[in-house]
């Protein structure tokens, strides 16, 4: 039986992920810890909650030992920044935090950790692979923080798996995630009246569905191999396809007009995004997730196009 702390319970990903363990049956204890109170309409019988702030995770080894923890859920980042928000304080949660949750657990001894990663690990590059699988280079974008950030993170990672291999790792890598209630940084490029389109790129979108990411965390959790996996449905969804389902327009710009407009946005606090976002949408990598399947075991219940299509009905009924 495992007992696992999430970092990062009450987020969008880290609510769904606690409840999943929770009803797990080889899970004996759940803590969710997050610097955000969850409501009471959130918590679950069962689960304990405790609030944890990475950026100051002093205490983290002795609460990790006072529940005897033995496997660690990382999911703390900063995916949607706001308007008012720093690339220092983006630094200080995503990579920082990380690095006092992984010393934290060296500590503690615990023997396990599970890590939410990102596609933007890889970054946004012309020369990206068509498709891109695990073997590839992490190449995260130096003017883009999150890309950045997770490849830092993953670098910090590669390092504690020769200093520390008794301490287990299962990363994920993993694309846009789409769910009944999820609202983020990719959803709101569709709010508009209009798709925006970058002229020269298909901006192809690879998705996958909430619970499919829920599911690989909880095996990876209980029973899964460790190892580094991309988690993405089959397939990848072009901006077109995406702007017809919509029911919308696509408004096509030159790149350097959309970074100008980022960089006007930007400077008028109208925008978190700059012009080096850009790339973001240019050259979107497309995760191969035949690792996920063929060594991790693991098919998503939905491809891409899948994932998108039941975003789509439960928007409607929103």
């Amino acid at each position: 039986m495992t007992r696992v702390l999430v970092t990062g319970g009450s987020g969008f990903l880290g609510t769904s992920v606690v409840a999943g363990l929770a009803a797990s049956d080889s899970i004996e204890r759940v803590v969710s810890a997050d610097i955000r109170t969850p409501s009471p309409g959130v918590r679950l019988p069962g689960v304990l909650y405790e609030r944890v702030d990475v950026t100051d995770a002093s205490g983290l080894p002795d609460l990790l030992r006072r529940h005897s923890i033995d496997t660690v859920v990382h999911l703390v980042s900063i995916v949607n920044p706001g308007r008012s928000t720093t690339v220092t304080q983006e630094f200080a949660v995503d990579v920082e935090g990380a690095r006092a949750v992984f010393a934290a657990c060296v500590e503690a001894e615990v023997s396990r950790i599970v890590v939410s990663s990102s596609g933007a690990a890889y970054g946004y590059h012309r020369d990206n692979a068509e498709r891109i699988t695990e073997s590839e280079p992490l190449r995260g974008n130096e003017d883009f923080p999150y890309s950045r950030h997770t490849r830092l993170v993953e670098e910090m990672l590669a390092k504690l798996r020769e200093s520390q291999p008794q301490l287990s790792q299962t990363i994920f890598r993993i694309g846009t995630i789409l769910g009944p209630a999820v609202d983020n940084q990719i959803t709101a490029l569709w709010e508009s009246t209009r798709v925006v389109k970058l002229a020269g790129s298909d901006s192809p979108f690879v998705f996958v569905w909430v619970d499919d990411v829920v599911e690989v965390m909880v095996q990876a959790s209980g029973f899964g191999p460790a190892g580094i996996f991309n988690v993405a449905g089959d397939g990848a969804v072009p901006v077109d396809e995406i702007a017809r389902a919509l029911g919308k327009k696509l408004l096509v710009l030159p790149p350097w007009l959309f970074a100008a407009a980022l960089w006007v946005g930007h400077a008028l606090r109208l925008t978190p995004h700059e012009p080096a976002q850009v790339n973001f949408l240019l050259y979107r990598p497309v995760l191969d997730n035949t690792a996920l399947k063929e060594t991790f075991g693991f098919t998503p219940s939905h491809t891409s196009r899948e994932a998108f299509e039941s975003y789509l009905e439960a928007r409607a009924l929103r």
